[in-house]
């Protein structure tokens, strides 16, 4: 009987530290934002956020490797301060967001690329397109409970893509050279998400 107990303790000890690596968050819309920067006129950065993000990441720190992410944006949420701009974007010049209303990013792979960073790959959507991205990941942090109880974790991440890739096209020549756009896009993301 002794032995038996023993080896019960033994598995459970076993098991639950593998258990306590794996959890399903999701993304919290309130606390997350994805911003962009691209040159305008050739002089100077335009920065914008798009402001309604959700989705979920199924983390397991055990084995990174079987770790997931699905992303959704609202392309409506775009915001970069001026009203004029923001409606322009949101036209089939740029996202026409009356027809696409959704861009999407899902995880293909991921892997450790330093103590507290991760290459994430996955399939990036805007305008119906589709292309691989690789975002440089910090994080995510460690768990924290927050006062009401929610268990939490968060993220950063950047990327670069070519906005032409994904039918972003609009742009207008300048008479001393130039374009009126830039065609690549830094992204950056804030992202906190509450455990399931």
């Amino acid at each position: 009987m002794n032995r038996f107990i023993l080896l019960l303790i033994v598995v459970a000890l076993a098991i639950t530290p593998a258990a306590s690596f794996s959890a399903t968050y999701a993304i919290d819309p309130d606390h997350s934002s994805i911003q962009f920067k691209v040159r305008h006129l050739m002089v100077s950065n335009v920065k914008g956020v798009f402001g309604k993000v959700s989705g979920t990441i199924d983390l397991n720190d055990q084995d990174i490797a079987k770790s997931k992410t699905s992303v959704s944006i609202e392309t409506a949420s775009i915001n970069t301060g001026v009203t004029k701009r923001d409606e322009h974007l949101r036209s089939a010049d740029f996202f026409d967001v009356a027809k696409y209303p959704q861009m999407t990013f899902s995880s293909r792979k991921v892997h450790r690329t330093g103590a507290n960073t991760l290459a994430l790959t996955g399939d990036l959507t805007i305008r119906g397109i589709t292309r691989e991205v690789v975002l440089d990941v910090e994080g995510p942090t460690a768990e924290v409970k927050d006062p009401w109880g929610n268990f939490r974790r968060g993220a950063s991440a950047t990327t670069r893509i070519n906005r032409k890739d994904f039918g972003l096209a609009w742009n207008k020549a300048m008479e001393t050279g130039g374009v009126v756009v830039g065609d690549e896009v830094t992204i950056s993301l804030e992202v906190e998400m509450i455990r399931k």
